[in-house]
């Protein structure tokens, strides 16, 4: 049962220390709200079974749901739902971050409580008759939330209208905020071999990353020198997959895997990289494409809504087609060439936008309006 009351309570199925920019978002909001003075708890799943049930972490109280099984990307955790309506009871505001198989469950147990929405992204999953039956059931439950919730939140305008979900999420109050990213200036290049030219990539190794598009289209850079720099989990992480590039990876002895990145570690790698790449092929908002153009990277990504929007919205980069290894090459090579005092000004940009301060005032103006009205049924 919850400790005490609470201002806000944020449901998320994943939370660090598992690390995406999913639990980023979630962890900087709730710790973010927390040093502004609310009470904040998070209810999640013990995706570690070494995690302990209850924790205090930045401030923020936070319960974890044990989870029976996975199934691809997906966890089975049967008190989950029980859990965060307890603490949605207990609470003056909801949170909830989509898409969560659970939501639909979880909203009739939070009662009268007002809840916020975040959708993330629209699910992207592997073929097969699991991944289609977690998206159908994922989808279901999405569209609940949204229609129970007192507010929507995406990252733009361009995801939100994107999305299958927006018959839906257009008729309620929506609010388009991006998510707090960190400043993560002032790295030490560790990871930077040559003088040649590194291009870099940050995230979970998963398919809809586009990762081998990525490799393919650094060997077409034929500068010897030259690095990929591949930073990310693969062994731990929700559908994490690197054996579909493992043979075009060991045929060029420039690329580096670097695994999983934490803390100082991920400042170092931006420190250490020229351009920055992230090729997706589902749409989504780059946390890491953000943080690496408000660090002076230059960056280059797909052109898909939501995931182009950091680029296009700052100008300081290049959208490509999905799955074009070609063109990814040559807008690789044209931010190689661009003027640092360009880069500068638009990093600039790229901070005022993105940063975690700008995040957390537009998230706290929407939950003050929100926080202890009586939802509606």
């Amino acid at each position: 049962m919850p400790d005490r009351k609470y201002d806000l309570t944020l449901a998320a199925t994943h939370y660090e220390p598992y690390v995406s920019g999913f639990t980023q978002t979630a962890r900087s909001i709730a710790e973010g709200m927390a040093n502004r003075g609310w009470r904040v708890a998070v209810v999640t799943a013990q995706h570690d079974p070494d995690l302990p049930l209850r924790d205090t972490v930045g401030g923020v109280d936070i319960y974890r749901s044990p989870v029976l099984m996975r199934a691809s990307r997906a966890i089975v955790a049967p008190r989950y739902p029980i859990l965060a309506g307890q603490l949605a009871r207990s609470s003056s505001l909801l949170h909830v971050n989509l898409p969560m198989p659970e939501a639909a469950l979880l909203m009739p147990l939070a009662r009268r409580v007002p809840v916020v929405s975040m959708l993330h992204s629209d699910p992207h999953l592997p073929a097969g008759w699991s991944g289609r039956a977690f998206a159908r059931a994922s989808d279901v439950a999405s569209r609940a939330a949204i229609r129970r919730s007192a507010a929507v939140v995406a990252s733009s305008h361009d995801q939100a209208h994107a999305s299958r979900f927006w018959p839906v999420i257009r008729n309620r109050n929506f609010t388009p905020i991006t998510p707090p990213c960190l400043d993560r200036r002032g790295g030490e290049p560790r990871y930077r071999e040559t003088g040649g030219l590194h291009v870099g990539f940050l995230g979970r190794i998963v398919a809809d990353k586009g990762v081998g598009y990525l490799v393919r289209a650094f060997q077409r850079i034929v500068d010897p020198a030259a690095r990929l720099l591949i930073a990310g989990n693969y062994h731990e992480v929700a559908g994490g997959d690197l054996m579909a590039v493992q043979s075009e990876i060991d045929r060029d002895s420039r690329v580096r895997i670097l695994g999983e990145l934490r803390g100082r570690e991920v400042n170092d790698f931006y420190a250490s990289v020229d351009v920055f790449a992230l090729p997706a092929v589902a749409s989504s908002f780059g946390t890491v494409l953000a943080e690496a153009m408000m660090s002076g990277i230059p960056s280059v990504t797909t052109d898909l809504p939501g995931n182009r929007y950091p680029v296009a919205a700052t100008g300081f980069g290049r959208v490509v087609p999905p799955r074009d290894p070609q063109a990814l090459e040559r807008a690789i090579s044209e931010l190689a060439a661009v003027p640092r005092h360009w880069k500068e000004q638009k990093a600039r940009a790229a901070r005022a936008r993105f940063s975690v301060a700008a995040s957390l005032d537009a998230y706290e103006v929407l939950f003050t309006t929100l926080r202890g009205r009586t939802a509606a049924r």
